[in-house]
């Protein structure tokens, strides 16, 4: 495989050996790697190259990685952009989902689990871009043309607003979404929380084989869902 053939990852990060095992890692599953130190190398890097997945680190020496999402969405860049932060907090997770980040992924890190949240981003960027309108996952199909669910092959009835959940999960499939963004997808935004978990719990009881484990619709604890 030469460099031409691989995806090519911006990896924005100032720790210079974990650039080393991110720069060992990546190279080993088919990407090509191209790094920058601060948040002024990373736009230059992202002009230049045009990488084709971002992963970002939030603290970095000359700005706050939240500031380089946020401006990056409100340009219309759609590039996929995975967090890699040693920042826990619920609240930080929140925000850089709801500034545009495709997933957050905790320091410290497996790297299997890292390479899976990338790949995931990238068959993401490619649905959104018109890719084929059929979401399957075991024995879960989401026909979203036809507004079809089956599971093992038996049809699923939905509600209207359990499929409107299902059909915003499967459109963002792999990636987070927040409690916020699903309730003003689909309510506005100041309606009550629990309305949303309602369903959820509702819609697991059709489409999981146990509801009490889900394999489908996970739980990000305390910042919201998706669909694995």
């Amino acid at each position: 495989m030469t460099v031409a053939d691989r995806t090519l990852v911006l990896v924005v990060e100032d720790e210079p050996q974990i650039r080393r095992l991110l720069r060992t890692s990546l190279g080993a599953n088919g990407f090509a790697v191209v790094e920058a130190i601060n948040g002024k190398a990373a736009f230059e890097a992202i002009t230049r190259e045009r990488p084709e997945v971002i992963l970002l680190d939030l603290g970095l020496p000359d700005m706050d990685g939240l500031a380089i999402i946020e401006t990056l969405r409100s340009s219309g860049d759609k590039t996929p952009i995975v967090v890699l932060s040693s920042r826990g907090e619920e609240a930080t997770k929140v925000e850089a989902l709801d500034l545009g980040a495709d997933d957050y992924v905790t320091k410290p890190f497996g790297v299997a689990e890292l390479i899976a949240r990338l790949r995931t981003s990238l068959r993401h960027r490619v649905q959104a871009e018109g890719g084929e309108p059929v979401f399957e996952s075991g024995d879960l199909r989401i026909d979203l043309v036809h507004r079809r669910v089956t599971r093992s092959g038996s049809d699923v009835k939905l509600s209207p607003k359990e499929y409107d959940i299902l059909r915003l999960l499967a459109l963002h499939a792999g990636k987070v979404l927040t409690h916020k963004f699903i309730m003003a997808e689909l309510w506005g935004a100041n309606a009550d929380v629990q309305y949303l978990r309602i369903y959820v719990r509702q819609l697991r009881a059709k489409i999981e084989a146990h509801s009490e484990s889900p394999q489908h619709i996970i739980t990000e604890t305390g910042v919201g869902y998706r669909l694995k």
